[in-house]
């Protein structure tokens, strides 16, 4: 945010690093010598895409895009179209991992009915090959809609969020074992996605916070203490929870959404705020907002969890409302403090 350049070079390598690409080359490699995406075709040796023309086209589309609109009465629609361009490539890897998930499906019911034939063996490499062509596709669309969305992150300083989502007997013969070993593969993947076995961070703020810089040191020098964590947030579309996935988004750190269930009515937020406590935190930061976040910090301190209570200067809940901003300074690089009794670093 206060980078200065003296150089266009300076300021060329700032900003490759700021949109560091996810690895193209693991993302597009083929697992299988043939192809197969569906029933219906045939199978193919054709390769996959060059994963560095891959990399290239992705960075062509978006900054021709933001160059197209830039320093003209269209630039506010720049981040509009970008964002269209990464949704696309969520959309199809969406559908691409509902075809795999079907696939897989297919997959079980076919290792249930076990048949010692050659017809049986051929049919389920012919389904596994499907299944493994279907995810080599798929992740090789999620590589390029992420690279779009750290791009996305970068120009607009706010992070891309798509509009919806947020897996051996004595009888095994070797195309079951393969067929097995996709399926846990599979199933290890799924949990890592909506299940993460970091340790949990939670965080939540009220819509109107506008402190970046206190987010981010707050966030920074927990990811200092805890490299591997994973971010709970209360998955607000403004304000510190924005500010959060951001920092998350630049950062690689894997973020948990958590949103109400509209279904359950006004509690909705504070049944969520319950839940949240399911996923065991270590730490939690919560920043001034309103009662959702009152609650939310009410329940980690009487579940014991390490908390800490950020208020934006100004702030109409924060106590003493005549408080200056100087001593809150102090405050936040003074002494240890504790909560619960418990020690939390001087930050």
């Amino acid at each position: 945010m206060t980078d200065r350049f003296s150089n266009f070079a300076d300021l060329a390598e700032h900003y490759a690093r700021e949109i560091a690409t996810p690895d193209y080359a693991a993302a597009f490699m083929e697992q299988t010598e043939l192809a197969k995406l569906s029933i219906e075709h045939e199978p193919s040796a054709a390769e996959m895409p060059d994963p560095e023309a891959a990399q290239a086209a992705i960075e062509m589309m978006l900054a021709t895009v933001f160059d197209l609109f830039r320093d003209t009465r269209m630039e506010d629609m720049a981040s509009e179209v970008a964002w269209g361009i990464a949704n696309s490539f969520h959309v199809v890897a969406k559908r691409l991992d509902n075809r795999e998930d079907s696939m897989a499906n297919r997959l079980q019911e076919k290792l249930r009915e076990y048949d010692p034939s050659e017809v049986y063996a051929t049919d389920l490499e012919d389904l596994t090959t499907q299944a493994r062509s279907l995810a080599e596709c798929r992740d090789a669309m999620e590589c390029m809609r992420d690279h779009a969305a750290k791009i996305y992150l970068v120009e607009t300083g706010r992070p891309f969020s798509p509009v919806r989502g947020s897996r051996v007997s004595s009888k095994t013969n070797a195309s079951m074992i393969e067929a097995r070993d996709y399926l846990a593969a599979q199933k290890a993947q799924r949990r890592e996605q909506f299940a993460p076995t970091g340790p949990v961070v939670v965080f939540s703020g009220g819509q109107q916070f506008t402190d970046i810089a206190q987010v981010e040191d707050y966030l920074n020098a927990i990811r200092t203490r805890i490299p591997s964590m994973v971010l709970a947030t209360t998955a607000q579309n403004k304000g510190a929870d924005v500010i959060a996935a951001a920092w998350a988004s630049s950062k690689n750190v894997p973020v948990i959404l958590c949103k109400p269930d509209a279904s359950r009515g006004p509690s909705a937020p504070y049944q969520r705020n319950a839940r949240m406590l399911s996923f065991k935190p270590v730490e939690a930061v919560v920043c001034n907002g309103g009662g959702i976040q009152a609650n939310l910090a009410d329940r980690l301190r009487e579940a014991r969890v390490p908390l800490h209570i950020v208020r934006e200067a100004g702030a109409q809940n924060e106590a003493p409302p005549a408080r200056s901003k100087a001593p809150a300074q102090a405050e936040r690089g003074g002494a240890k403090r504790t909560v619960n009794g418990d020690d939390l670093p001087p930050f």
